[in-house]
């Protein structure tokens, strides 16, 4: 009888293995991929866990739902084999949409940005025309490598080179490795206030885009879910609250 139900019992497991079952309650779970080194918008904080603006409005998007969140953090230049072959549902990170309109299907924007050259305070960098033959460091795949690219005047008169990630790319700044780093302005005002003001942004901007939340090509059911959450966050003043916790201020935009 023993063996009976220990063998009855390997196959209930088998059986969950093999058909993804989760650990929460009704067994649904939304996987968000992240770059972990991106704060605000999501980072490791100094209790060793995942957090940022994003992750919170995750958190609270699936409560809501009443699905399990996983956070999963990828390597940016990676994100769209991650979303293609299933191993995370959305990517949810300061993701830009302008210029990948064709390929994600997305949620409304829900906050606004710009690329902007960010420099040593004590430069005597006052534009950008003074930074030619110097060193512009961009993250790999991201939007201000785009920009840069775009902007031909620009990209032609400086040395581009790539990082794997912000925090790196500042670090290479304040070393003296490169003269300046195009990143994004929410993302390099906010580590400039909290972590070093050694640095400051120059005026001109390279672009401005949105962000929005990016699902696979397709998945209009798990987008119009969250869409229809984050709209009710913005009536019931949850997400202006957020924001309100990570910037100050709402910077958000959707449903306005």
């Amino acid at each position: 009888m023993k063996r009976k139900i220990s063998l009855l019992m390997t196959m209930l497991l088998l059986i969950c293995m093999i058909a993804g079952c989760s650990d929460s309650k009704d067994g649904k779970k939304i996987t968000l991929g992240f770059d972990q080194n991106f704060p605000p918008m999501g980072f490791i904080g100094d209790d060793g866990e995942f957090t940022g603006f994003d992750i919170d409005l995750a958190k609270e998007t699936a409560k809501r739902l009443d699905m399990e969140l996983v956070l999963q953090p990828i390597d940016w230049d990676s994100k769209d084999a991650e979303l293609e072959s299933g191993s995370i549902d959305c990517i949810w990170n300061g993701f830009t949409m302008s210029g990948r309109e064709d390929d994600y299907t997305w949620t409304d924007a829900y906050m606004d940005n710009s690329q902007v050259i960010v420099v040593k305070k004590d430069s005597s960098y006052q534009k950008r025309e003074d930074l030619k033959d110097k060193n512009i460091e961009v993250q790999k795949d991201s939007s201000a490598e785009k920009a840069v690219s775009a902007d031909k005047d620009f990209s032609r008169m400086v040395n581009v080179s790539t990082t794997s990630d912000y925090n790196k790319g500042l670090m290479d700044l304040e070393s003296g490795v490169v003269d300046a780093v195009v990143m994004d302005e929410i993302v390099a005002g906010y580590y400039i206030e909290h972590e070093n003001n050694n640095f400051r942004i120059l005026d001109d901007k390279l672009s401005s885009e949105e962000y929005g939340i990016g699902f696979k090509k397709g998945n209009e059911e798990l987008r119009d879910k969250v869409q229809k959450t984050l709209e009710d966050m913005q009536k019931d003043g949850t997400m202006k609250k957020i924001s309100e916790e990570w910037f100050g201020r709402d910077i958000t935009t959707i449903g306005k």
